[in-house]
């Protein structure tokens, strides 16, 4: 099977992995950890630890609903664990963890392992970091060669599918693409593909966002706008006001640094400007999972720590513009290195 694994994780890495958690699970005396996945993109958890146990179920037909936890129970129960966490049970099928705790009642004992998890998730390796710098390069080549080929007649869902594909080509997995196209003075959203049948016309614009994992299935994200003639002052000074506040974000994220201060302040920068306050995550951890903490918000208890990869993407909206952008960092002992994606940070003419 490895001439068929694409990008395998080393086992070396893998060892660090269960090391690290193993380590607070015996001083908290937990036994064994249990999670489950059916989302490519949010499900990072299980990719990230790898051991798998699985039949074919599926969440769309319901007298399967509880067929992984049958055999996660018997697992459960031959092993004759005494204390379980749970990590992320909110995002499981409710009969998966009903059928669980159903059957192991009164034998074990059950607890959230969650956020120690988390943390030790977020905080990413050499090999890790390696990948998420392939992932960004990656996004990178692929931008370069939507704006070689983005012209008038294109729909909105032909320049996305044209970034999925060169992504494919490039070592991707999976992900997210959105965007769409609009007249100057008309605002260009994130939009996904069930609304991108517009065509785009000459002198209008379009904002994509490539959010797709890289090799080894790290995710990163780029959103730039493009320009298919001249570029409106409103457009231009709208990317710029957000590039000054990516970088008004990007001073506070040292390590030890509040989440929650973090985004107060990316409000007030917002507001002292005459721009309305951030209604979206627009900071945030990524690894397996497009989006994973810690998330720069007011209710985050994680801190900024050193070697974290976050995403920054301030923005807003007006009926005539949706201005925004959006870059990978990889945290440092003084704050964020260099910025991992390396296209321009500007409004791009064709």
């Amino acid at each position: 099977m490895d001439e068929r694994l694409l990008n395998p994780i080393s086992t070396r890495e893998l060892e660090r992995r269960w090391t690290a958690v193993r380590k607070t699970m015996a001083e908290r005396k937990i036994d064994a950890l249990v999670m489950q996945n059916n989302n490519d993109w949010l499900g990072g958890y299980v990719r990230w630890f790898t051991e798998m146990i699985f039949t074919p179920a599926f969440t769309s037909v319901a007298y399967t609903d509880e067929y992984q936890a049958e055999l996660v129970a018997d697992e459960l129960k031959r092993r004759g664990y005494r204390t379980i966490g749970w990590v992320a049970s909110g995002v499981m099928p409710h009969k998966f963890v009903a059928r669980i705790e159903r059957e192991l009642a009164g034998k074990v004992k059950f607890v959230d392992a969650t956020e120690f998890v988390d943390r030790v998730k977020a905080i990413k390796s050499e090999e890790e970091k390696d990948f998420i710098r392939k992932a960004a390069r990656m996004q990178d080549e692929v931008f370069t060669r939507v704006l070689k080929r983005i012209e008038p007649g294109m729909t909105d869902n032909d320049v996305t599918a044209l970034a999925q594909y060169e992504g494919r080509l490039l070592g991707s997995e999976q992900g997210l693409f959105l965007g769409s196209s609009a007249p100057l003075g008309q605002a260009s959203r994130f939009i996904d593909r069930h609304l991108q049948a517009r065509r785009l016309k000459p002198a209008e614009h379009f904002t994509l966002l490539i959010e797709n994992n890289g090799p080894g299935g790290f995710y990163t994200e780029i959103a730039r706008t493009i320009v298919l003639g001249k570029a409106s002052n409103e457009l231009i000074d709208g990317f710029e006001s957000m590039r000054e506040a990516q970088a008004h974000t990007l001073r506070l994220l040292k390590p030890g640094a509040s989440c929650a201060e973090i985004a107060e302040s990316h409000d007030e920068y917002m507001r002292g400007r005459a721009l309305p306050p951030e209604l979206r995550l627009y900071c945030h951890g990524q690894g397996y999972d497009l989006v994973e903490r810690p998330l720069v918000r007011c209710d985050e208890t994680m801190t900024i720590e050193e070697h974290m990869n976050l995403a920054v993407h301030p923005g807003y909206e007006t009926p005539s513009i949706f201005a925004v952008i959006c870059d990978n960092y990889l945290i440092e002992s003084d704050g964020p290195g260099a910025c991992l994606h390396k296209t321009p940070k500007q409004v791009f003419e064709v």
